[in-house]
């Protein structure tokens, strides 16, 4: 373990973390794991300068670098993430997108590969993330083992399932911030994107592009992942059938209603259901 200083103190002085050595005694390794941050990211950027510069004087020198959930906050101050696929916690990915705007975020997958960079969609599946560089610099066959010993399920590849989809709002286009509004609040209507459009007076492809500036997603996209979400909702609270539940949030059509939900959470919506509300067991 390295870092900065002899010693931290976390969480009051609840565990304290004591690094072997300081970054500057390592001119030379293979790989860099980087933990997670706080919340504060802007913060633990600033803080951590240091730290970023080595990041990419090591990659630059032959290492790869690895980031765990929120440390791709400080990958991406390096430079290091620059046109290159990434993941992170979902709960995280809008502000990284927002003062990161050059990396290609990939909110859904749980682990990235690309030019030696790895990252990881964050919480507990940090341990997907090391059973991955284990089998990638060891083997399957470790990989395997230590995934028995830590009772791990092997080769995860989707966060999809656990995303709570909550808006993005980190933009000041407030045009497009009462778009979503009704978006959000008018799920069983069937308002189509012209009429939202007109709604505000404003033409169709000028509002589509936007919305995409705005939010990442296009209007039709930002109403599925609303409805998807609503649909979740009412799948993990209540006994209503798949179909009371399409029909809630504004779906007419079965076979388009699971491809939508499917697309966005990884899962058909009767294995959502069956997961998620155990008053259905």
């Amino acid at each position: 373990m390295a870092g900065l200083s002899d010693e931290v103190d976390f969480h009051g002085g609840l565990f304290t973390a004591r690094p072997h050595q300081h970054i500057a005694n390592i001119n030379k390794t293979d790989l860099v794991v980087v933990p997670s941050l706080n919340h504060n990211y802007e913060q633990a950027i600033e803080a951590n300068g240091e730290l970023i510069d080595w990041l990419g004087s090591q990659y630059r020198n032959g290492a790869c670098v690895a980031s765990v959930c929120t440390g791709a906050y400080l990958l991406a101050a390096a430079g290091l993430l620059d046109g290159k696929s990434c993941s992170t916690h979902w709960s995280a990915a809008d502000k990284l997108k927002q003062l990161y705007p050059k990396i290609n975020l990939q909110t859904d997958q749980t682990i990235t590969d690309e030019q030696g960079i790895y990252t990881n969609g964050g919480a507990y599946s940090f341990l997907n993330l090391i059973l991955y560089l284990v089998e990638k610099y060891y083997d399957r066959e470790t990989a395997i083992f230590c995934a028995k010993v830590f009772q791990i399920d092997m080769d995860r590849q989707s966060q999809s399932a656990f995303i709570i989809f909550k808006g993005q709002r980190l933009h000041s286009d407030e045009l497009i911030k009462k778009a979503q509004t009704v978006l959000e609040d008018k799920l069983e209507e069937k308002l189509s994107i012209e009429d939202l459009a007109s709604r505000f007076a404003i033409g169709r492809r000028n509002f589509d592009r936007r919305f995409i500036k705005a939010t990442g997603n296009t209007p039709a996209e930002y109403a599925q992942r609303v409805r998807v979400e609503a649909a979740k909702r009412a799948f993990e609270t209540s006994r209503k059938t798949i179909n009371q539940v399409m029909y809630e949030v504004g779906y007419a059509d079965l076979k388009a209603f699971r491809e939508v939900f499917r697309k966005i959470t990884g899962l058909s919506p009767l294995d959502y259901r069956n997961r998620y509300n155990r008053d259905l067991a």
